[in-house]
């Protein structure tokens, strides 16, 4: 008897569209007595992915492994009875995990996947704000020659070195982020939910989600990493962000919900919190007239701060992997604890 692999990863965005490579590569992996179905429906990529399709659904009867954008609850329904194990394109799955409890398929994900480019994105955002980039900038389309503002240190300039960071969540996206700051002589420290796993090499300190205030108040930066749970939502509270020291830069990477806008609008518009640099937002798209779009202390990224040209070769890597380690019956990685939600 066949058994079914379904692909349902035609993202209408050309980063995240599946390539025939990698398709190939999948099969290549399965061998003989595997057909791989590929969904002709566009997949909805952005997120923790869409609702599904009609085509998806269908494709989903009798299939044994699904690849997609999110698992949508009409796949999980249509292939309850054959399906064992779903496995989504995003690193976010907040939106499959409940209709997933209980059925006994295993979930996995892409964490990691994206940490590479996003850690890079990082950096580059918080240089940006450090060296006063973001200040030239607006200098540069006054026509201003303003050397004085920067020698004087009426606009101040720090070095990357000089700067303390916090990261909270320290999973793939974290752990690059420290690995390039720490190589950069940032001091770092993290939380994160099982601080028994330690932290990157140069970490100073890991902790719990209950150091979360201890964390912020010691970070010239603070780094948003973490997943999106029922523990995480709005952790960077107006408490937290009053913790900062002055001049600090918030950065988000995560998901907009883990932290309170308003509250960090409010500490920006009071020269508290030097600048933000947002991958993610409560809203998406950012709404148009949002304080945001035009504010000269924050750099507005339209979560894309993980796109690179190198997704599907990273993508197509960790799927064939887990197909090998499932066809041995070996543990796969990333998969998901759908009563933590991560």
């Amino acid at each position: 008897m066949t058994r079914r692999l379904v692909v349902d990863l035609q993202s209408p965005r050309t980063a995240w569209r599946v390539t025939p490579d990698a398709v190939r590569a999948i099969g290549d992996a399965l061998g003989r007595g595997w057909e791989v179905l590929e969904v002709d429906a566009p997949a909805a990529s952005d997120g923790d992915g869409g609702a599904g399709s009609p085509e998806s659904t269908a494709a989903a009867r009798g299939a044994e492994i699904y690849l997609g954008y999110g698992v949508p609850a009409g796949v999980v329904a249509a292939g309850r009875a054959t399906l064992r194990w779903a496995h989504s394109g995003t690193a976010g799955i907040g939106g499959s995990v409940p209709q997933l409890r209980g059925t006994g398929i295993v979930l996995t994900n892409s964490a990691g996947v994206h940490a590479e480019p996003i850690a890079d994105w990082v950096i580059a955002a918080v240089a940006y704000f450090a060296r006063g980039l973001d200040r030239m900038r607006e200098f540069q389309a006054a026509e201003q020659w303003a050397k004085a503002a920067f020698t004087d240190f009426a606009e101040p300039v720090r070095e990357l070195r000089d700067l303390r960071m916090g990261i909270l969540g320290l999973g793939g996206i974290g752990t690059a982020v420290a690995a390039r700051a720490t190589a950069l002589g940032m001091a770092v420290a993290g939380v994160r939910r099982r601080p028994e796993r330690g932290g990157p090499p140069g970490a100073r300190w890991v902790g719990g989600l209950d150091a979360l205030p201890r964390l912020a108040a010691e970070a010239d930066v603070l780094v948003i990493a973490a997943p999106r749970t029922a523990l995480t939502g709005v952790a960077v509270s107006r408490d937290v962000l009053e913790r900062l020291p002055a001049g600090a830069l918030v950065v988000n990477v995560s998901r907009g919900d883990l932290l309170d806008e308003a509250a960090l609008l409010e500490l920006l518009d009071a020269g508290r919190v030097r600048g933000a640099a947002l991958d993610v937002f409560a809203h998406e798209p950012l709404p148009p007239g949002h304080p945001f779009w035009r504010h000269p202390r924050v750099l507005v990224s339209p979560h894309a701060a993980g796109v690179t040209a190198r997704f599907w070769e990273r993508e197509a890597g960790l799927i064939v992997e887990n197909i090998r380690r499932y066809l041995a019956g070996a543990p796969l990685l990333n998969v998901v604890d759908l009563d933590a939600g991560y």
